[in-house]
């Protein structure tokens, strides 16, 4: 029954998907902080992730994992700050959606979005963009710096792949391909960062594994979002991973302050607001 429904929603939104794991009984309760940030969200309704919206973000680095075939969060926030998007993701499909992006740089939008996770690039706005702001790391982000397996997604239609495997019971036989993997601290060496104001992590698994890794590295973004991917595969182990990062981020600073579906906004410190930069 509830492949049957997730199949019906498919694409869908993520509020709709949250609707379905409430009603299974797949959603984890996690408390949302009182705080006074001022929140906004960019992007379309399958891509888009909110956040709070800081003087600090102008003209600054984030890091965002998970492309996909929707970059409409990565443009938009690179579009409005002026920002530079270090994308993450070395999913073949994936590439070749980064490299048709680029391929428009400086062109206005010519189509709506789709309601689908696959967007058409003449859907993005790019006509603020510069080359420079969109790029392209296409290796998996990891605690270790290694080559690994990278197991695709049951259904040939959808384009996520995962590190973990997390929809097939964590198994190492189904299909996959190989790829290089990089720790963040490597990434943003690579990159000429000391620390990005904000990190997105949809990585179908492997942000517990990151994480882990960036917090003991001590590395501290002034946000994180993240997209706990298992929450939609409901089990003992899941859930325990989920807790013990959630549990590692507060302890780290962090709270907890938007949660959509199983997209997790958490800041950390204080965010500085009062005017804007255009």
């Amino acid at each position: 029954m509830l492949k049957t429904v997730k199949k019906l929603l498919r694409p869908g939104y993520r509020k709709l998907r949250a609707i379905t794991q409430e009603l299974t009984g797949a959603t984890v309760s996690f408390p949302i902080a009182r705080h006074d940030h001022e929140l906004i969200r960019l992007g379309t309704d399958y891509g888009g992730w909110v956040f709070a919206d800081d003087r600090r973000l102008f003209k600054s680095v984030i890091v965002s994992c998970g492309l996909g075939e929707d970059a409409s969060f990565d443009v938009e926030f690179a579009a409005r700050y002026g920002a530079d998007v270090i994308i993450v993701d070395p999913t073949p499909r994936a590439i070749q959606h980064y490299r048709a992006i680029t391929s428009r740089i400086g062109a206005p939008r010519s189509e709506a979005y789709s309601s689908t996770g696959a967007q058409p690039v003449a859907a993005y706005d790019l006509s603020s963009v510069a080359a420079t702001q969109l790029r392209l790391c296409d290796k998996a982000l990891w605690n270790e710096n290694t080559r690994l397996r990278f197991y695709a997604p049951n259904n040939p239609d959808f384009v996520s792949h995962s590190l973990l495997n997390y929809q097939n019971d964590y198994s190492a036989e189904t299909p996959h391909i190989v790829v290089e993997a990089i720790t963040i601290e490597k990434l943003l060496a690579l990159h000429g960062i000391e620390r990005p104001e904000l990190i997105k992590l949809d990585i179908e698994g492997a942000e517990v594994e990151v994480l882990a890794d960036m917090l003991g590295k001590g590395i501290r973004p002034n946000q994180v979002l993240v997209e706990y991917d298992e929450l939609s595969v409901r089990s003992a182990r899941s859930e325990t991973r989920i807790r013990t990062t959630h549990q590692l981020l507060l302890d780290s600073g962090y709270a907890l302050v938007n949660r959509e579906g199983n997209n997790f906004t958490y800041v950390g410190g204080e965010v500085v607001t009062g005017g804007r930069e255009h």
